[in-house]
């Protein structure tokens, strides 16, 4: 298990977009299992993309509360709806904001042992989804905010 640095705003890295995972071998398996460990150690922490640790792969993991998703290479594929949300992120600390997001996205990718698989994702997944695969394209939730909001 190693728990790693979460890169913050301002580092140029998170404005980069991702390369693609062209095999999902034990090195990928280790990253994806290190931002688990990442993401479960660190408060609030919902997802987490590979570029929020230093690695431009187009890498995410998600636990909204029904377990632990890995996901390589992900993208939209249906979007659906929308929704006003409020997010954050771990790489901006104590910056929330309000933002639209769709009510459903429909999200392809590979698992963690490099299988294709198709994961809908509604309210606050749909906005993990969305958040998390911002990310590989070096985009920021502050870029759609419509209003920040102060944290209580």
């Amino acid at each position: 298990m190693t728990l790693n640095h979460i890169k913050l705003f301002g580092d140029e890295i998170l404005r980069k977009k991702s390369k693609i995972v062209k095999v999902v071998d034990d090195k990928i398996k280790k990253i994806l299992n290190d931002m688990a460990d990442t993401m479960y150690k660190t408060k609030n922490a919902g997802g987490l993309a590979a570029p929020q640790i230093g690695v431009l792969k187009r890498l995410v993991v998600i636990d909204m509360g029904q377990g632990l998703i890995q996901l390589v290479n992900p993208k939209i594929i249906k979007q659906e709806g929308e929704q006003e949300v409020i997010e954050g992120c771990l790489s901006l600390p104590n910056i929330f904001g309000k933002l639209k997001r769709p009510q459903r996205v429909t999200v392809e990718a590979l698992n963690e042992n490099g299988e294709k698989i198709i994961l809908l994702g509604t309210g606050s997944l749909a906005k993990c989804f969305c958040h998390e695969i911002d990310h590989l394209e070096g985009i920021l939730f502050t870029d759609y905010v419509t209003e920040y909001i102060r944290k209580r």
